[in-house]
């Protein structure tokens, strides 16, 4: 197998898709503003973030594998790796694909990072779920970092009325039965997971796929499962749709949009060949607004630790307690315990999901879907809560899904230096029921 880090000598910059290039940029600068590498020449920028390479001994120097497969052409990367191929399928039930693109219909570069970003926007215009769209790109990021590409049978998602299936050649590098609770990432393309990293779209932490199996119980999905073909040499990850009480019908499944094309990418468009069904409007799918947010399902995920038939039996399932999974130190990253005391007490670090409006939940949608936001992007979310409501620290981290400690040093700090809030008790930091307050003075100055 090659290692991601192979320099490939006879590869330079003109084997590289600039437009794939720029959209790396524009994105790793939206994500850090103040960075240093911003300032940087291509050739030393792409060194910095491991897609260039340079041999010591021989003074010799050029692309590396990583850098091949994020940002060259396809046919360029199959040069180096034959067996390359990348696939989006979808289909109504039947042998027939009523959506299909690959990375060799030469409508756009066929690189990963291209058809990661493409796939991205598909989904989320897809699932109104932001959180369920989330899951599915958490799946498709490990996918591609984790990909064996010289092996055969090529990268593949494929979209069902009930399920998705991803698809890629490489056995797992952890046994099977850990994936789901693994907490130590073992990686096949370290480079690919560092570009991919840069951009905060994807941790070291091998919690990844825990998380999306987190996800899927709290909407009461079936578990996801993992398979691997050993002859083949291949890796199959499936996410039902479908709810253990009842089968989920596939016209409650099948809401697509257009998915938007991205600037510098020239991705043909996609055709569909369905109307949005009606059941989605008796739903209140509001994907016209960017805040959307279903309020049928979120209401049924508020109360699922009330729902007596729910799986909390299941072994390390995070919601078998009464605080959810605020609680447990095995659940989601963003809420992992901290040495600050208002941490360490489990009791009055909780957030009951009943006790949170439903327009609140829709506010933040936006802070959930997206793990990178830039500040002032987060800011607005935050004063827009605010005006809503006083809101504690562990509400805003339920909310927002990040840690308490990050919304209070990046956020509220700077907003209450600001002006822009204030503290309930503004006498007592420390106040057992300390929020914090939208300070309307503020407008009127």
């Amino acid at each position: 197998m090659l290692q991601d880090n192979l320099i490939l000598e006879h590869y330079g910059l003109n084997e590289l898709n600039f437009d794939t290039i720029k959209s790396y940029r524009d994105r790793f600068a939206e994500v850090k503003p103040a960075h240093p590498w911003n300032a940087l020449e291509t050739k030393e920028f792409l060194y910095k973030v491991g897609a260039w390479g340079k041999v010591r001994d021989t003074h010799k120097e050029g692309v590396t594998l990583a850098g091949l497969l994020l940002f060259s052409e396809e046919r360029i990367i199959t040069e180096v790796l034959p067996q390359y191929f990348l696939e989006y399928r979808e289909s109504k039930g039947n042998e027939e694909w009523t959506e299909r693109f690959t990375s060799q219909d030469g409508t756009w570069s066929g690189n990963i990072f291209d058809f990661y970003f493409h796939i991205h926007e598909i989904v989320r215009n897809s699932e109104p779920q932001p959180s369920i769209a989330s899951s599915l790109t958490e799946v498709l990021i490990n996918m591609l970092i984790h990909a064996d590409y010289n092996g055969e049978g090529g990268v593949i998602l494929e979209k069902q009325p009930s399920h998705y299936v991803f698809s890629n050649p490489g056995l797992l590098l952890v046994p099977t039965d850990s994936v789901f609770s693994n907490t130590v990432s073992q990686l096949r393309n370290p480079n690919i997971v560092k570009l991919f990293s840069l951009l905060g779209l994807c941790e070291r932490s091998g919690s990844g796929l825990k998380k999306v199996k987190q996800n899927w119980s709290l909407h009461h999905y079936k578990k996801p499962s993992i398979d691997q073909d050993i002859s083949m040499h291949r890796t199959v990850v499936t996410l039902s749709m479908s709810t253990q009480e009842r089968q989920v019908s596939s016209s409650e499944k099948d809401t697509y949009t257009t998915p938007v094309t991205h600037s510098g990418n020239n991705f043909k468009s996609v055709e569909k060949y369905q109307n949005i069904p009606e059941n989605n409007v008796e739903i209140n799918s509001c994907n016209k607004n960017e805040y959307s947010y279903n309020k049928g399902l979120v209401e049924e995920l508020n109360s699922y630790n009330n729902d007596n038939s729910s799986y909390n039996k299941e072994e390390n399932y995070y919601n078998s307690e009464l605080n959810s999974y605020n609680n447990d130190v095995n659940s989601y990253n963003s809420y992992r315990s901290s040495s600050n005391k208002e941490q360490e007490d489990d009791s009055s670090n909780s957030v009951n999901g009943e006790d949170i409006d439903t327009k609140l939940w829709g506010i933040a949608a936006l802070a959930r879907e997206k793990k990178r936001l830039s500040p002032n992007q987060m800011e607005h979310i935050i004063l827009a809560l605010c005006k809503e409501k006083p809101l504690m620290l562990k509400e805003f981290a339920y909310l927002l899904e990040r840690t308490p400690d990050g919304v209070r040093n990046n956020y509220l700090t700077k907003l209450l230096r600001k002006g822009q809030l204030q503290l309930k008790y503004p006498n007592q930091p420390n106040h057992p029921k300390q929020a914090y307050l939208f300070n309307k003075k503020d407008i009127e100055k």
